[in-house]
C-alpha cells in the first residue's frame, strides 16, 4: 500500500529512525548537562567569585558581600 515512501523506503527508513533517536539523545544529554552545571554544589563564596569574574558585580560589591559571607 504505502511502501514506506515517506521515509525513502527500505533501509532508509531505519536510517531516519536512527537519526531521530540520536537527535533526541543528544538534546536530552545537553539539557541534563546544563542542569547539572547550574545546580552543582557551589558554595556561596564560589558563586560570588563566579559573578565577579563574569562582570555581573563590581569589586566594591564583591568585597562587601564577601565580608558578609565570611562573618
Amino acid at each position: 500500500m504505502h511502501d514506506f515512501q515517506f521515509f525513502g523506503g527500505g533501509w532508509m527508513m531505519f536510517f531516519w529512525w536512527f537519526l531521530i533517536i540520536a537527535l533526541v539523545v543528544v538534546v536530552v544529554r545537553a539539557l541534563r548537562h546544563t542542569n547539572q552545571k547550574t545546580s552543582g554544589n557551589e558554595t556561596p563564596l564560589e558563586i560570588l567569585k563566579r559573578r565577579y569574574a563574569s562582570g555581573e558585580i563590581d569589586k566594591e560589591e564583591f568585597e562587601k558581600r564577601k565580608k558578609d559571607l565570611l562573618n
